[in-house]
């Protein structure tokens, strides 16, 4: 074990803890993916198309009993059609190359989405996930933009107590995170049609704050964007590798880090 420095809520070297072992083994980057599609497709929302869509017409085949057997000769498809428009304006409905015509195989409710994953392998890809967030070359590929500061960042417990935005953005420039913050702040316009489905801007992964107990942090932090804060009991692949890319800048408190050697 190795001991690390704890600071307070000013940026200033309280005292020492020692970092659990979690925090040395090997980053497995196949797990840690396999572990972020299991929770993302798990989350995935079921749709389907309405069963009638595209059969709601009176259109029907005739049949070569019809007086319309005369349309092969004139170069006419045998599909279902709508009647009493006329001999040339006999529209073809209901068939899936048709116009306004039912899709072939529609979206249904009955596809499952969601990827599995054993216990042991997502349980390793959460501490494999764990150990990343202290190795610098894994933080600074993600494109975090850290001080020159030992990692994991450990604060004391009175963070869990925070309840302003404002006291977490002070704790962010005290630690020197000045360039992360500013990241955070850029936009980019995402491309496609999603601009216009409620979400036009992109916004950056920040920092995660992780808690032994939720005292108020959660609802201070959430001001701000890109930073999450989560309880230690209730954290996963998609928060400690988002996209499935390890090495998320990563916040703990001291009860936290200490909880985490029962985990190891």
């Amino acid at each position: 074990m190795v001991k690390i420095n704890v600071y307070d809520m000013s940026g200033k070297i309280k005292n020492q803890v020692e970092t659990p072992n979690v925090f040395s083994r090997d980053v497995r980057k196949d797990l840690i993916q396999r572990a972020f599609l299991a929770v993302m497709s798990n989350s995935r929302r079921k749709h389907s198309r309405d069963f009638m869509a595209g059969k709601r017409t009176s259109a029907s085949y005739h049949g070569r009993r019809s007086v319309f057997n005369s349309m092969a000769n004139k170069e006419m498809a045998r599909g279902p059609r709508i009647t009493g428009q006329g001999y040339l304006n006999m529209r073809l409905r209901f068939a899936p190359h048709a116009v306004k015509g039912r899709l072939a195989h529609p979206p249904t409710e009955q596809r499952i989405f969601a990827e599995k994953i054993n216990d042991k392998e997502r349980r390793l890809a959460i501490l494999s996930a764990i150990a990343a967030t202290a190795n610098r070359e894994f933080v600074t590929e993600s494109g975090h933009k850290i001080p020159k500061i030992d990692l994991p960042i450990i604060i004391d417990d009175s963070l869990q107590k925070v309840s302003k935005t404002a006291d977490v953005e002070k704790l962010l420039f005290s630690l020197g995170l000045n360039e992360e913050i500013e990241r955070l702040e850029e936009k980019t316009i995402r491309a496609g049609r999603g601009k216009s489905r409620g979400r036009k801007y992109r916004t950056k992964t920040g920092p995660l704050i992780i808690v032994s107990k939720n005292e108020g942090v959660a609802e201070a932090a959430k001001n701000m964007g890109g930073v999450d804060v989560v309880e230690l009991s209730n954290i996963n692949a998609k928060l400690l590798a988002p996209g499935g890319r390890p090495g998320r800048l990563a916040l703990w408190t001291e009860s936290a880090i200490k909880k985490l050697s029962e985990y190891d």
